[in-house]
């Protein structure tokens, strides 16, 4: 049960993000700047969280163990999703991208064949591929048809270009996220925390940020204080508190595809706290009754999906360790 809480909390942390990329994209604030400053505040503030936790010392050694392997999946992990979701805030509110971003559930689903469980038997221990659970994608069905619903209402007032804009990079943020944090949990195999596994990743992915950073200098020219100001807020409540939250609860259940599933899942709530913060915040036009039906569906879908994941759970061996 802990994982899933700690997975609500870091939804509502997240949608943060939905809402201030909307907001500095509204008062034109360009991407490239959106992107890199979060994680340019990242940095130091994750160095005196882990450094106050005196781990530095034994991140960095970590990290020198793979450090192409720390590069390239901090850049699929961080890089591939947070500069798609800050692009796509150009093309559509942030509410329709926090619930399209819900397909990640199904994503990390289908990435279960890339990673093995090492089964201790009589006769030692047996590596084993994940497989895809068919029944789990199929409630989740249910939520792709909700976030079919929103699309729908969004494209009609839309062109295509814009549609596609706000649709595609969204889909290659949700196959990202969850292989490069998988991926990482995977190479470290627990030596390290959940704070200090966002500090490395975040490191390793600067080079990204800062090349984004020089673009945005050489074509947009320097950010508001504006942005500046909300993308440190980003950095502080969606980088920082979500993404240790939602890497702390994905470390309690590592070597479980299914139970990842589960906390995966509670992010589909990050649909109603952007849709909540935007109307507050920015005051935008509430969405029409079929855009609520497929929020309702998104919601419903991932509390179905989460109760098969809690069911499934009793029936997992309890020797098992992701390799």
């Amino acid at each position: 049960m802990r994982p899933i809480v700690l997975g609500v909390f870091a939804s509502l942390f997240f949608a943060v993000t939905f809402v201030l990329n909307a907001a500095m994209e509204s008062a034109g604030g360009n991407w490239l700047w959106s992107a890199s400053l979060r994680y340019f505040f990242m940095v130091p503030l994750l160095l005196i969280l882990v450094g106050l936790r005196k781990n530095l010392r034994a991140l960095f050694i970590e990290m020198k163990r793979n450090p192409m392997q720390w590069f390239v999946w901090s850049f699929v992990g961080f890089g591939l999703f947070y500069a798609p979701i800050t692009f796509a805030a150009a093309f559509a509110p942030g509410w329709l991208i926090a619930g399209t971003w819900q397909v990640t559930i199904v994503s990390g689903a289908l990435l279960a064949p890339l990673f093995f469980t090492v089964i201790e038997t009589k006769s030692g221990f047996l590596k084993v591929r994940h497989r895809i659970v068919w029944r789990g994608i199929g409630f989740s069905a249910i939520m792709l048809a909700g976030i079919l619903l929103m699309q729908i209402e969004h494209a009609e007032s839309i062109s295509i270009k814009q549609l596609l804009f706000g649709l595609l990079p969204v889909l290659i943020a949700s196959f990202a996220y969850p292989l490069g944090n998988r991926r990482m949990m995977q190479m470290c195999e627990g030596r390290i925390d959940a704070y200090q596994r966002v500090l490395g990743m975040t490191i390793a992915s600067l080079p990204l940020w800062i090349l984004l950073a020089v673009v945005g200098a050489t074509t947009v020219g320097t950010p508001s204080v504006s942005q500046v100001t909300q993308s440190f807020l980003v950095a502080i409540f969606s980088g920082v508190i979500a993404t240790v939250l939602f890497f702390m609860a994905t470390d309690l259940v590592r070597g479980d595809m299914t139970k990842l599933g589960a906390v995966e899942a509670t992010q589909s709530l990050e649909v109603l706290f952007a849709l909540a913060g935007e109307i507050w915040l920015l005051s935008i036009v509430f969405p029409s009754p079929l855009a609520w039906i497929g929020m309702l569906l998104v919601v419903v879908g991932m509390i179905i999906h989460s109760n098969y994941s809690q069911k499934s759970m009793n029936k997992v061996p309890t020797k098992l360790e992701e390799t």
